[in-house]
This record gives structure tokens, sequence and C-alpha cells, in this order.
């Protein structure tokens, strides 16, 4: 069994099915010793969890719940890697993570938010998953989702 797909268990965690396309276009493209996936939503069996804007107040997903779609978001993105490579044994280095948060306009948590995403990948490939990274907020992502991760993972 692959060493990463052992340290997914470890940490009670599996990969998920490759989530389909919502538009027009794939889930990962490879381009020499680099996959790019395209953006990734925190689906769980083909569902969100939850919509709406981030923030603080009645109505809105809150940032600890969010920091955890981010996780989810980002196992998908390493799902459509998986498909496009393989294995995840095969991954040298996660090179970026973009994330996206749908923000309240009085939000500003946007690095919390990602840091479960930009976390679970130091935990599951140790200092290959040290990565640059971008914490974005906007102000509607696709589906009304809360978060969107994006990765760039070298690979040989």
């Amino acid at each position: 069994m692959s060493a990463i797909i052992n340290r997914l268990a470890e940490l009670g965690l599996s990969l998920p099915e490759v989530a389909p396309p919502v538009a027009a276009y794939v889930p990962a493209v490879v381009h020499g010793d680099l996959v790019y996936t395209s953006g990734q939503l925190p689906f769980t069996a083909g569902v969100l969890p939850a919509t709406g804007k981030v923030g603080e107040g009645e109505g809105l997903v809150s940032a600890a719940d969010a920091r955890a779609y981010a996780g989810t978001a980002v196992l998908n993105a390493l799902a459509a890697v998986a498909a496009e490579i393989g294995s995840l044994d095969r991954v040298t280095r996660i090179v970026k993570l973009t994330g996206f948060v749908a923000s309240d306009p009085s939000f500003f948590g946007q690095p919390g938010v990602i840091n479960g995403a930009s976390e679970l990948l130091g935990e599951i490939f140790g200092d290959v998953g040290v990565h640059a990274r971008s914490a974005v907020g906007v102000a509607v992502l696709p589906l009304d989702s809360p978060v969107e991760l994006e990765l760039v993972v070298a690979y040989a």
C-alpha cells in the first residue's frame, strides 16, 4: 500500500472520488513535472456541507467550519492529482496552494481559514508539503461554496 495512503489512514482520512467538473474544465492537468488542479470545492459525497459567506454572525459560515471545509477541499484536490499521476507517493513537492474564501465584508481571517488546508498538507507530506500560498477573500464562489482551493504539485 502507498505510504501516503497509509499516512492518510493514520490521520483517519481517505481520498475521495474525484469530484466531477461542474462546468467546462477538467479536474487537473499535467504539464511537465507539475500537476495543476482546477478549483476544488469541499464536496463530501457530491454535496457541499455548507454554503454562503464566511464571517461572524447569524447566517454566516463560521471561520472554524470554513477551516475544516478547506481541509476537505484539499483532499479533493489531492484526489485529482492522484488520478493524473497514479500515486501520491510520486509527489516531490506541494509547490503552491491558492485558497479563496467567500467572505462577509467584515471578515479578515482568510489566512486562518486556508490554514486548514496548509496544515493538513504538512501533516500528510511533512516537509514536501511546505508550500507557497495565497489566501484571498472574494464576494462569491461557484455554487455559493464558502471555500475553493487550487494546487500546483511537482512529481517524479
